[in-house]
This record gives structure tokens, C-alpha cells and sequence, in this order.
């Protein structure tokens, strides 16, 4: 059989990452790699305990300490705001989110809050001269436990506001869904831990800002998801015109929602800078990121369906305590609407009644994590989908195939509002229980069974939203060497956006990819630019690269035309060379960009804006094998069909999704933030904390079977949160399957530990 090879250029291209050799040699350049000559370095303080009033006893021993150049403690920045609280938007009667100061005055909330700012020649000077400054700390109680922060004796995070709870969203017709579970013929229902998470991206955050007395205007070099995003949030907080400041980011290693909010370091710095008329250099360790970086996750939901005598959904509750942390951080009231939004998944599911209450608790504020909310809402609708099916009798497919949104149902509107555009939710279900050799599993959990192990195989259908209506403009420059660089106002952290975006260049302009600069990072650059999150760079900046690359490809022309007296129909643009079709009069583009007469031709804007999400989905199959004496789960196979509208590079999706279901891996058998309470923080590094490794994983065997979206004009759908949104459900499906299968057991909470497993298997035999 022939197979065509994959174009060049354009939709569906497999070139290899163009961005990876400078990384490869060591050649990428980091916030932290940032140094300019003077430059200061800046230390927070933080507090070692999680709730107390405080006072800050005499600072001058600190300030006169060696190398000392700065202290700052709440009294001296009266003039910055509180850190930004925007995502209130969903809730119908908005909320007053309590003050986020940046430095604290009298209380402190959570084990990292911040309390002093110093700057000194260098970072040791700093920290030595942090253990000068006397803090009395008047202990308070604390409440850690989601579950708990509601309880009548449950201390309080804000004692004036009588509750820990922030907010409540509510949607669904409650006595509907009360009548459909009094006539149910089986109820099923699960509560379900969604733990708690600490993003450990490979390169902690960093901050380097620098005053330019002449121009009267911050320079600020700055790990982030997005520089506008970023200059708006720290100039919210120092109260100035985002025009005063200048925000490039280089290079960034990892993001995953974590860099893309502000934090109290950044405002201070830039203050610094301007107070010394110094640059200042502000950098996080491993340590202090496990306790000042958003966390992400932390939810307690109690999940029930109503089903009738067929095992068709007929009512849906479901309950949702989110824990927001002691501060609501930056979008962290969005998250929690985010897993309300997306309730009910691939099913036709019309009748349900969810409440999400938001919480306060003495922990470090939870933000936007790889997934953000929709993670959450798949684990819950999954898991409580695989306990439908023990209750009523059906097989897991089965019962999913009587529930789901039928192809011949679409455009369709769920309960929560939300029009998904297209859909084979039973295709790739099918594909992926094949491709895995579902109907086989037996004689593989009989082989287990001969070897002292039990095995388990659980799957899950999803479906998430992203890319969110917006836009993203570009500008394409044909450079004096004859290279074009194209400006856009996302913001890679590692997923290959150089390379997907050079792939909608070449073509238009007759460019080899080493011709072509992707230009991200910098306000000056380009005015406007919506950042990097919620899996929206590739389809919502990829058709505006592309329009941009036309419009430059059309005034080249144009130039060209009017070089080589003739029509511009009849140039053609040819390995970086303008020729008139069917000649060898030629024009190269180092040429035309020097002799062109209308240099405003050499630059280009492109635009493309979206009205609607788009809503990827997909099966992920995962096989276990659990060891009775150990508790030791280990992942023996893992399939995945997932549907992404189109595919513009296979390479790059791959490793998209591959790294998605590794973090979900994580979370399920590995990853655990602990408090103890006190409110201490017992995982804060990485003896304590367990990352997923190679070996933690098999190979993954990864397809698509894709429906073009309807609601982009490359028919794509978003890939870079799925893996996450797939994963952690498939995982402890699987992981229980086993469990019940051999004990008993209907539910764990993640995560799976080799500990936690044993103990319910101890539990269950007793």
C-alpha cells in the first residue's frame, strides 16, 4: 500500500521542533539567566506558621545588616494595591473576595505567606539579613481540610466574615432532579477526593526589573504564559499605565496555568527597582515555590445519578466543596465554575442540579492547573459512570453507550449551556476498547492471577472545553536578511508553538522553516495578546499566523511586481525568492526588503478572532496490575483514540497528550500535598512529594479519530490540556476495576498510593 508522504507545510506537517536545538545545547535563554550589571537580589521572608496575628518588632538591625540595601514590611508599600481577584464574572451575585495584600500587616493565612521584602548585593546577604527581623507570632487556629471548612466548629480563615465559605454556584432544577431519584429504579453514588497539587514546572519562577529614569518606564524580564496578561496584573497592583512598563518573556520552562497570574514578588521588585535605581533580581527555589506558587486542584464532590430500569440517566447531583486556599487568587473563583460548566460530559443528560461552594482554609491559594476545573468535572462524571454500571449490571461500555450524546443529536446545548458542535462519543469508545483488546482482557488478568496479582483495565470518555472565544492578532515582517519573523501575543512554555506556527508560513511565502522567526514575549513587540492557557495558542493563533502570512505574501507580490515590471499575478514566492512564473527574473527577499519603495509592505497584520469554544473528547483505555502484598499498582498498558477536530502536527500533539496523561499519572498514583493540623505543609520538597518518572509509565498507544470542529477554520479543537482531563478518571477506573473485581472494593482515593491500596485491601479481607 502506498502512503503519502505528510506535506511540508500547513495542516497536518510533521517538521521536527524547529526551537529545540538552542535547548538541546544549552543555549536557551531563562528569566534566571538574566543578569544585568548592579543587579540586586530580592528575598521574602514568609511566615512558618499558617494562621496568626503578627507584629514586626524593629526592622533597623536588618537594614543596617551587610549588603542590605532594602527592607520592606507591610507599612512601607501602602501604595500597591491587593493582588488582583478577576474571575468573579460567572457568579450571579459576584462576591467580595477579602484583601490579598502584598506584604501582611497583622495576620498571616498559610505557612509562605509573605511578610518582609529585602534586597541586597546578593541573595545570602538577603536571607541573612531576613533572620534579623523579629516577628511575634500569636498562633490562631487552623482548618486545612476541605471537607471540614464548613463544619459549625470549624475555625475561621476571614473571623469577620462569619464563614469560610466564599461563594456558591448553583445551577439545575433541584425538585426536577428530586422527583427523577424518588422514581429512580438504582441510584448510584460516589464521593470522590480530587487532592490537591503543586505544579512543579521545570523552572521556578523569577523576576529582573530595571527603571528607566530617562524614559520613565519599568523593564521587567519575567518567566510568564502571556507579557500582556502579566504588565496588566503588576500594573493593577502598583496603581500605573500599563504603557509604563515593559514585560518581555524568553524562553519559559513549563507553565501549566501556574505562570500565568501575578504574584506579590513582581510588584515589589518593580517598585525595588525604581526605589535603588538599580536593576533587581528576584528568584524563587524549589522550596519556596511548594510554598507561595498557586496550588492546583482540591476538591471534595459527592456525585449521584438517578437511573431508570434501562441504566439511562433520568437525574444528576452533584456537590462540589473547592478549596481556594486562604487568598482567592488570581482566577481561582473561575476554576471551580469551569468543572460545574462541564457536569455532564459526553452524556444527554438534561436534568441535574449541581452546587459548587467555594472555601476558604489556612493552605496556599489554588489557581488554574493544567485542565483547570475540567479535569475535575471528567474524574467525577467517570468514575461515577463506572459505578452506574456495577449498580445496574451493564458493562462500563455498555452503560455509557445508552448515555451518550448520539452523533444525530448535534448542535448540542447541555444542561450548563454549553453548544458542543460535533461528536462520535461511541466511535472512539469502540476504537479505543479494540485497539486496547478489551475483549481479551481475561486471559490476562488469569496470568496475573497465576502470579500472585490482580489487574484491572478501566477506561473514560470525555470531553473538555477550551480554546475560549477571543482573538489574537499578528504582524509578519520581512526582515533586511531576508528572513520574516512573525509577531503573536502568545506564549510558549515548551509545547512547540515556533514550529506549529512556522508550518502556516513556508507555504504562503516560499520559506524553509530556518528562514522563519517566531517572535513571542514582549509588549513592545505587538500592542495586544491574550496569552497562552486553556489549550487556546494553536487554534486560535494558528489561523491568525496564517492570515497574517497571506496578507505579507500579497504586498511581497506587489513589491515584487512593481521590481520586475509585471503583474502582481503573476509572481510567485519560491524558496525566498519573488519570480515572475514562468522566467528567471527574480527577486531575492534580502533584495526586495532593501529596494522596496513602500516599506510599510514589508510589514503585514493578521487577525483572527473566535465567537465559540471548541470542545475536543476521547477514550483513554488503561490496563493495571495491582500486587495484594505491597499495594504496588503499576500501568501495564495504556490506549488512547482521541478526536481533535485536525491534527496540525502529529509530532507535537503526540507530545502534548503524552505529557498530559504522565501529570495525570501523577495525580492519580502519585502526588500529595499534605498539611498536618498545624496548617504545616509536610510534602514542601521532593523527598516528600513523589513525581512521576519513566518508569512509572508504559508506552502509550496514542490515535486520533477526529471530527473537524465547526466552530474554527481549521477544523481544530484544542490538545493541550486533554492528556490531563483523559487520564486521571481512566487510571482509577482501572485501578478499582481490579479492586472490585478481586475485594470488593467500589472506591479509593487518589492517590493510589502502594500504602493506601494495601490498607484497603487489608481492610477489605478483614
Amino acid at each position: 500500500m502506498n502512503v503519502s508522504a505528510p506535506p511540508k507545510f500547513g495542516m497536518g506537517a510533521s517538521p521536527r521542533r524547529i526551537e529545540d536545538g538552542s535547548l538541546i545545547r544549552g543555549e536557551g535563554r531563562y528569566a534566571t539567566d538574566v543578569k544585568p550589571d548592579g543587579a540586586l537580589a530580592a528575598y521574602v521572608l514568609r511566615s512558618p506558621v499558617a494562621h496568626a496575628k503578627i507584629k514586626v518588632g524593629d526592622l533597623s538591625a536588618a537594614r543596617q545588616a551587610p549588603g542590605v540595601h532594602l527592607v520592606w514590611v507591610a507599612g512601607d508599600v501602602t501604595d500597591l494595591d491587593n493582588m488582583p481577584s478577576m474571575a468573579q464574572g460567572p457568579l450571579k451575585d459576584p462576591f467580595e473576595a477579602p484583601p490579598y495584600p502584598v506584604l501582611c500587616d497583622d495576620v498571616v493565612r498559610h505557612v509562605g505567606d509573605a511578610i518582609a521584602y529585602i534586597v541586597a548585593d546578593d541573595v545570602d546577604s538577603a536571607k541573612s539579613a531576613s533572620e534579623l527581623i523579629d516577628v511575634d507570632y500569636d498562633p490562631l487556629p487552623t482548618i486545612t481540610d476541605t471537607a471540614q471548612t464548613l463544619d459549625s466548629d470549624a475555625p475561621l480563615v476571614w473571623p469577620d466574615r462569619g464563614t469560610n465559605l466564599a461563594f456558591t454556584y448553583e445551577i439545575g432544577d433541584k425538585a426536577a432532579v428530586d422527583a427523577a431519584f424518588a422514581a429512580a429504579d438504582k441510584v448510584a453514588e460516589l464521593t470522590l477526593i480530587n487532592n490537591r497539587l503543586i505544579c512543579n514546572y521545570m523552572e521556578p519562577r523569577a523576576m529582573i526589573a530595571d527603571y528607566d529614569t530617562s524614559a520613565n518606564r519599568y523593564e521587567v524580564t519575567i518567566g510568564s504564559q502571556g507579557v500582556h496578561g502579566m504588565r496588566d496584573a503588576i500594573c493593577k497592583v502598583m496603581k500605573i499605565d500599563p504603557k509604563d512598563m515593559h514585560v518581555m518573556t524568553p524562553d519559559v520552562g513549563g507553565g501549566f496555568g501556574t505562570k500565568a497570574f501575578g504574584y506579590r514578588e513582581y510588584p515589589l521588585t518593580a517598585k525595588a527597582a525604581r526605589a535603588l535605581g538599580k536593576p533587581v533580581k528576584w528568584m524563587s527555589d524549589r522550596s519556596e515555590h511548594f510554598l507561595a506558587d498557586a496550588h492546583g486542584r482540591d476538591h471534595v464532590t459527592t456525585g449521584s445519578f438517578a437511573l431508570d430500569a434501562d441504566g439511562k440517566v433520568t437525574g444528576m447531583r452533584i456537590d462540589i466543596t473547592a478549596n481556594l486556599g486562604s487568598y482567592v487568587n488570581q482566577f481561582g473563583a473561575f476554576i471551580p465554575w469551569l468543572a460545574v460548566v462541564m457536569l455532564t460530559g459526553v452524556y444527554d443528560i438534561q436534568n441535574a442540579h449541581a452546587v459548587c461552594k467555594g472555601v476558604y482554609s489556612n493552605t496556599v491559594p489554588t489557581d488554574a492547573y493544567r485542565g483547570a476545573g475540567r479535569p475535575e468535572a471528567a474524574f467525577f462524571i467517570e468514575r461515577l459512570m463506572d459505578e452506574a454500571a456495577r449498580v445496574t449490571g451493564l458493562s462500563y461500555s455498555e452503560v455509557r453507550r445508552r448515555n451518550f450524546i448520539k452523533p444525530d443529536q448535534f448542535p448540542y446545548k447541555t444542561l450548563p449551556g454549553n453548544t458542543y458542535d460535533t461528536g462520535e462519543f461511541a466511535a472512539h469508545m469502540d476504537q479505543a476498547l479494540e485497539v486496547a483488546e478489551a475483549t481479551t482482557f481475561d486471559q490476562r488478568l488469569a496470568e496475573a492471577k497465576s502470579r500472585g496479582r490482580i489487574r484491572g483495565l478501566g477506561f473514560s470518555t470525555y470531553v473538555e472545553i477550551c480554546a475560549f472565544a477571543g482573538s489574537e492578532t499578528t504582524k509578519a515582517v520581512l526582515e533586511q536578511d531576508g528572513t520574516v519573523s512573525v509577531h503573536i501575543g502568545t506564549q510558549s512554555n515548551g509545547q512547540g508553538h515556533k514550529t506549529a506556527y512556522a508550518q502556516f508560513v513556508g507555504e504562503p511565502l516560499g520559506l524553509d522553516y530556518d528562514k522563519i522567526n517566531i517572535v513571542q514575549g514582549d509588549t513592545d513587540m505587538l500592542e495586544t495578546g491574550e496569552g497562552t492557557g486553556g489549550s487556546r495558542s494553536v487554534p486560535i493563533g494558528a489561523p491568525a499566523v496564517a492570515d497574517g502570512s497571506a496578507n505579507l505574501a500579497k504586498q511581497l507580490k506587489e513589491l515584487a511586481a512593481d521590481e520586475l515590471e509585471a503583474g502582481a499575478g503573476d509572481i510567485e514566492l519560491v524558496d525566498g525568492t519573488a519570480r515572475v512564473v514562468g522566467t528567471d527574473r527574480s527577486i531575492t527577499y534580502a533584495d526586495l526588503a532593501v529596494r522596496a519603495k513602500d516599506k510599510s509592505k514589508l510589514t503585514a497584520e493578521g487577525k483572527y478572532t473566535a465567537d465559540d469554544q471548541t470542545y475536543p473528547n476521547g477514550t483513554h483505555v488503561c490496563e493495571v496490575e495491582v500486587d495484594p502484598e505491597t499495594g504496588q499498582t503499576d500501568i501495564v498498558r495504556y490506549t488512547i483514540v482521541d478526536d481533535f477536530g485536525a491534527t496540525v502536527n502529529p509530532l507535537l500533539l503526540a507530545g502534548q497528550v503524552h505529557g498530559g496523561v504522565v501529570q495525570s499519572v501523577g495525580q492519580a498514583l502519585l502526588e500529595n500535598t499534605v498539611y498536618d493540623g498545624d496548617g504545616q505543609l509536610i510534602t514542601a520538597t521532593f523527598t516528600d512529594y513523589a513525581m512521576p518518572r519513566a518508569d512509572d509509565m508504559p508506552f502509550i498507544d496514542f490515535r486520533t479519530r477526529n471530527v473537524p470542529c465547526k466552530n474554527n477554520p481549521f477544523g481544530i479543537k484544542g490538545a493541550g490540556e486533554a492528556g490531563t482531563i483523559g487520564a486521571t478518571p481512566t487510571v482509577m477506573n482501572a485501578v478499582v476495576d481490579a479492586l472490585y473485581r478481586e475485594y470488593g472494593i467500589r472506591n479509593i482515593d487518589m492517590p493510589a498510593t502502594p500504602v493506601r491500596v494495601w490498607e484497603a485491601i487489608q481492610a477489605a479481607r478483614t
